[in-house]
């Protein structure tokens, strides 16, 4: 197999588990921080893993251009479930 086929199939087991894992977890975790909750430990360690894979295959999507706007959009996906998660938890603490 070489280096393209090998990155081919890299790029397709990435867009299922997309599709039937990280996508639905991310929207479900948007749907509760849009509704005023934080995350638990097992939503940031989701975050984690997905952030360390993210940075693992980097150097694939920059010779891929046709998925760099996906991406693009999911890194602002996480940046605002993070960004709203941190606003509750400031906003939880206020009322403490």
């Amino acid at each position: 197999m070489d280096s393209k086929e090998k990155e081919a199939g890299i790029l397709q087991a990435l867009a299922v588990r997309l599709e039937s894992q990280r996508l639905p977890r991310a929207l479900a975790m948007k749907k509760r921080v849009d509704n005023g909750e934080t995350l638990n430990e097992l939503d940031i360690q989701f975050l984690k893993d997905v952030f360390d894979d993210a940075q693992r295959i980097m150097p694939i999507v920059e010779r891929h251009p046709e998925w760099q706007s996906l991406v693009a959009n999911l890194i602002g996906l996480y940046q605002e479930i993070t960004s709203k998660a941190l606003e509750n938890e400031e906003h939880q603490k206020g009322k403490a």
